[in-house]
């Protein structure tokens, strides 16, 4: 059986906001679970790719993970894939390298309308739909939520620079698979207190309602309150919200509430075409390349008897007992595997 065959869609969550809360850790973890070891996380620096401290933005992100998701000792890549037309392109394969490997995919913080404009067309969102479509999570947040749908909320143009409402499109993620879906994080927002509605992530209920009137009748907006989120899991056909709140769908000017425990099948969104052609609206050559390296991820995966000594070898360095450590080590090497150390915890190399 070719590894076409065994095509499996990844889970894919969004994230109203906090994706370094206490509930958005929790949904990392929730889906840190179901991910077999080794864990690899790609963080995205693009939707912040216009500020000057972009790798500071993510980095927040890769520390929170670090710390949060230690149980399951993640390897995590920054990848400074910023402007197109520079070094730090989205179509800069040697910077793109880590994602062609991870089982675990994020991006959030920035301008919505910036990672749209970067991404569309770009080597690096083949990669991370073909990822997507051999196994790897997905996880977006805040301005990435907004993005990745099928039309954008110009938020910042709309409320801090003063223009007319309008959409721009988004990366349309779910286009290849018959869904017409677009995101709004921030739905309950309330920042703006009695005197200002900064609901609907900050543009508010009124000029919320005249965007959604711009849209395709067809198009079916998804919610995410604050500190809240939704888990598609597409083996089961199913949506699972989390967080402190809740998830609004609004499909033909009306509004289904879900709230945070609640499950709802995926068909709540649109009738969703798994006959879909597995590399449809994917270069060829990248989805070769996702496929190949898929390819050797699974020859070159650690045998679970090494697995089962650099468990015990970290449980000897926790004791100090080195002596100890050091034998586990040398086993492990015998196995054809060599043990890494860094301040991410221990990691098996091929040797």
């Amino acid at each position: 059986m070719s590894h076409q065959d065994n095509v499996t869609l990844g889970r894919v969550a969004f994230l109203g906001s906090g994706e370094t809360s206490l509930a958005g850790g929790r949904i990392f973890e929730s889906l840190a679970r179901r991910i077999a070891e080794p864990l690899y996380v790609a963080i995205m620096e693009t939707p912040a790719g216009f500020e000057l401290n972009t790798s500071v933005v993510a980095g927040r992100v890769g520390d929170f993970l670090k710390t949060r998701l230690q149980n399951y000792k993640p390897t995590i890549d920054l990848i400074p894939a910023r402007k197109q037309g520079t070094e730090f392109s989205p179509n800069n394969l040697e910077i793109l390298k880590p994602l062609l490997h991870a089982n675990v995919i994020f991006m959030g913080p920035g301008s919505p309308t910036y990672l749209a404009r970067q991404l569309h067309g770009s080597l690096a969102w083949d990669i991370i739909r073909a990822r997507h479509r051999l196994g790897a999570t997905l996880i977006f947040s805040s301005a990435a939520t907004i993005s990745v749908g099928a039309w954008v909320l110009p938020v910042y143009e709309i409320y801090k620079v003063g223009e007319d409402v309008h959409a721009k499109e988004g990366l349309n993620f779910f286009l290849d698979f018959g869904l017409d879906l677009s995101f709004v994080p921030h739905w309950n927002n309330a920042e703006g207190g009695a005197d200002l509605d900064t609901s609907r992530c900050f543009v508010g209920m009124e000029r919320f309602e005249h965007w959604s009137k711009l849209l395709p009748r067809e198009n079916i907006i998804v919610g995410l309150d604050e500190h809240s989120g939704i888990i598609m899991d597409f083996e089961k056909g199913m949506c699972d919200v989390h967080g402190v709140s809740s998830v609004s769908v609004v499909r033909n000017m009306s509004l289904e509430i879900y709230p945070a425990g609640a499950s709802f099948p995926l068909s709540e969104l649109g009738s969703f075409d798994m006959s879909t052609p597995v590399k449809k609206g994917i270069r060829s050559e990248v989805w070769d390349m996702a496929v190949n390296a898929a390819k050797v991820d699974d020859e070159e995966a650690p045998p679970a008897d090494a697995l089962k000594l650099l468990s015990q070898r970290g449980e000897a360095r926790a004791r100090k007992d080195f002596a100890e450590s050091d034998r586990l080590r040398d086993e492990i090497a015998a196995l054809g595997w060599e043990v890494q150390d860094s301040k991410e915890g221990q990691k098996l190399v091929k040797r």
